[in-house]
């Protein structure tokens, strides 16, 4: 008897039960499925395993009267794994039809989760672009925290936004939801005549389309095409519809800004929109290149939402920002272009990557502005001191900003002052010369990439050639409010 046929057969049941991407006979694809979440430690269902997406191509067509929206998102991604199927983030809206390299798919619904089966596996190492049809009226998710995101309609309207942090761009598009999984946008709007539809990077076109009714109006819609070069966590993607005031120009250096405000929130707004140029030099100077193509904002109706947001290229803002306060907020967003949009976290407990180092650029800010410096700043913290900062007598001790204790704690102050404490806690350390080019250093290594919080305090003590092992234990991770040194 010969025994090398058992042998055989047992190598090909372990090459299926591993899902090695070649058969023992034939080269046939045995793939696997994707996991339906990335284990995030606060969010474990955000985000798909097996595939990192390279492109979103989004086409949409919203009716704010109505709140209807039609849509095609084709996105392109590369596997992981071999893959008998996978999985996308998608909340509400209904699910039409799923093709995988141009052949129908089959697929289903759980929640939030769509799942799809190619009808042939796919490699890995693959290179595939699956295309879905979805449509219906876009709903808001809400966060552990109890705050409002996804799909938004306008205080006012008509006209809605979509804003996604952390996980709620699933309420408008079909993707991989989760800050690790970075890729290009191309964003495509019709929606009436007469209303504005803004995204994030640059506007490539903005066509009108007679409609039906060619000649009366009736029917005319506007078609606009917008472009992000640069990679784009989804939860930074973000569409806002309706009646805007849009402005252009560009900044000193020569990037374009596209600005829109809602028309009641235009003369309020416009002193600190016009630092709006001088803000992105200086903290180009202060950072490191600007990372983006683009920049500029969106202005909302008072009221829509509860919060500003970072939305890459183009922040979102709540009502007209206004005064020293307004001021340092639209400074607070530029800054996350840096810090959160082009160095991303690698999971959302490294939150205060993004808001500490936001918070101390605004320090930065009224620094170099004739204001407070960053060690007053810092100070005041201490003492609970309002007069120099507002945010003094928050709870910023109340958890380790590199440890907070769950989900609904990554916007408490802990994440933001007591982030920016650790980080004048690094200069008090190491200097002015060696802070500054460990901040420069960062954004530059670290460019249209992800981090994380051991990244950073490894990057920090390389760069800096300091052992900042305390400054970790106490400031970083201490569970114990902090004394100043």
């Amino acid at each position: 008897m010969d025994h090398r046929f058992p042998r055989r057969l047992a190598a090909c049941a372990l090459a299926a039960l591993f899902a090695l991407t070649t058969g023992c006979t034939g080269g046939v694809v045995q793939g696997r499925p994707g996991a339906p979440g990335v284990r995030d430690p606060f969010f474990p269902k955000a985000g798909n395993g097996g595939y990192q997406v390279e492109h979103y191509d989004l086409d949409l067509d919203y009716d704010p009267v109505s709140g209807r929206m039609d849509a095609t998102a084709v996105v392109t991604a590369r596997a992981e794994q071999a893959l008998s199927s996978f999985n996308l983030d998608l909340s509400g809206l209904d699910v039409e039809g799923v093709t995988v390299q141009g052949a129908g798919a089959r697929f289903n619904r759980t929640g939030n989760e769509l799942t799809v089966r190619p009808a042939e596996d796919v490699r890995r190492g693959q290179v595939f672009r699956t295309e879905i049809e979805y449509g219906g009226k876009p709903q808001h998710v809400t966060d552990p925290d109890g705050s409002r995101e996804g799909w938004i309609p306008l205080a006012g309207g008509p006209g809605a936004v979509g804003v996604g942090e952390p996980v709620g761009s699933m309420a408008w598009f079909p993707g991989n939801h989760h800050p690790s999984d970075k890729a290009s946008y191309d964003i495509t709007v019709t929606v009436p005549k007469g209303y504005e539809a803004v995204s994030n990077g640059e506007l490539g076109a903005r066509t009108d389309d007679p409609g039906e009714s060619e000649g009366s109006g009736d029917g005319a819609r506007t078609v606009f095409s917008w472009h992000s070069a640069e990679p784009m966590a989804s939860y930074l993607a973000t569409l806002a519809v309706g009646k805007f005031t849009v402005t252009s120009g560009r900044t000193a250096s020569g990037i374009p800004v596209y600005d829109a405000v809602a028309p009641g929130e235009a003369a309020a707004s416009a002193p600190v929109l016009g630092r709006l140029p001088e803000m992105v030099e200086w903290g180009s100077g202060r950072f490191g290149p600007y990372p983006f193509s683009a920049t500029g904002l969106i202005v909302l109706p008072k009221g829509t939402l509860g919060y500003a947001l970072e939305t890459q290229t183009r922040p979102v803002f709540s009502g007209a920002p206004t005064g020293e306060e307004g001021e340092l907020l639209v400074l607070h967003e530029l800054a996350h272009q840096w810090f959160g949009n082009s160095v991303s976290p690698k999971s959302w407990k490294d939150m205060w990557l993004n808001e500490g180092f936001a918070t101390y650029a605004e320090w930065l800010w009224s620094e170099d502005h004739g204001g407070p410096g960053a060690q007053q700043h810092f100070d005041a913290y201490v003492a609970g001191d309002t007069d120099v900062d507002k945010a003094a007598d928050s709870d910023w001790d109340a958890f380790p900003p590199a440890a907070p204790p769950g989900p609904e704690d990554i916007s408490e102050p802990p994440v933001y002052g007591r982030g920016a404490m650790v980080l004048q806690r690094i200069r008090q350390e190491v200097g002015d010369e060696k802070f500054f080019a460990l901040v420069r250093g960062w954004a530059a290594d670290h460019r249209h990439g992800n981090a994380s919080t051991a990244d950073f305090t490894a990057y920090a003590q390389e760069k800096t050639g300091h052992d900042l092992k305390k400054v970790w234990d106490v400031w970083l991770y201490g569970k114990e409010r902090p004394e100043a040194p």
